[in-house]
């Protein structure tokens, strides 16, 4: 038996649909509360988020406004964080989980973030229904976030098998290969989203590189995993 674990954000979903839906969130928001143009605000973080990143997005916003006070920066990161998100599965991720399932292979997903985010992002694309468990590595202390082995372990314990049984697929070298590769877990990483023309040296690479997940059957095929 082999057992497939999934990264979330960039790997079962475009990441970036978050975000806008997140803006689109704060957008409505302010709109309601303070008559702002809900178009206009989008506008506005979207073209931050492109020049500067995430990091000031809604101070930015609120400047514009000269509404930049602490209070609403936090009301508007409150609602980005817990807004529900319309976000979807992307298409090969809906159907490699669906041929895992009828093969009666586990799946689990291990993601780091914020849990209530995280949460809502499982929740939004009906991942609880899908997969065996769902391991937000925040709920057990940052440190057990990727690359801490931790979650992964917890897995092989529960599924009563070695490293080498498992399959991790995800998007970020920084973080999600480094520290489970070398103890025996194998590897597979899906170049798209942000992460997807990082480059780092070879002990954080993952055993192979694919460029959809409707090539996930072609390597394990290869590593004799439904044999």
């Amino acid at each position: 038996m082999k057992v497939f674990v999934f990264d979330l954000d960039d790997t079962l979903y475009e990441e970036i649909t978050f975000v806008r839906s997140g803006f689109q969130a704060v957008a409505s928001y302010l709109s309601e509360q303070f008559g702002i143009n809900s178009q206009e605000a989008f506008s506005i973080m979207w073209d931050v988020l492109e020049q500067e990143g995430r990091g000031k997005v809604f101070d930015r916003v609120l400047e514009h406004y000269g509404m930049a006070t602490r209070r609403n920066i936090r009301k508007c990161l409150s609602i980005y964080r817990l807004h529900r998100p319309d976000i979807t599965l992307s298409p090969d991720a809906d159907a490699v989980l669906e041929r895992l399932a009828v093969e009666g292979s586990p799946i689990y997903i291990v993601t780091d973030g914020n849990k209530v985010v995280q949460y809502n992002k499982i929740k939004a694309l009906g991942l609880e229904e899908r997969v065996r468990k769902c391991y937000i590595t925040y709920r057990y202390g940052r440190h057990r976030s990727k690359p801490s082995p931790y979650c992964f372990q917890l897995i092989a314990q529960t599924e009563k098998v070695d490293p080498s049984d498992i399959i991790y697929i995800g998007d970020n070298p920084n973080k999600d290969f480094v520290g489970i590769r070398p103890l025996g877990y194998r590897t597979i990483r899906i170049r798209r989203g942000h992460f997807k023309d990082t480059v780092k040296p070879e002990e954080y690479n993952a055993d192979v590189e694919v460029e959809t997940l409707d090539q996930l059957f072609e390597i394990t095929t290869a590593w004799d995993v439904f044999q």
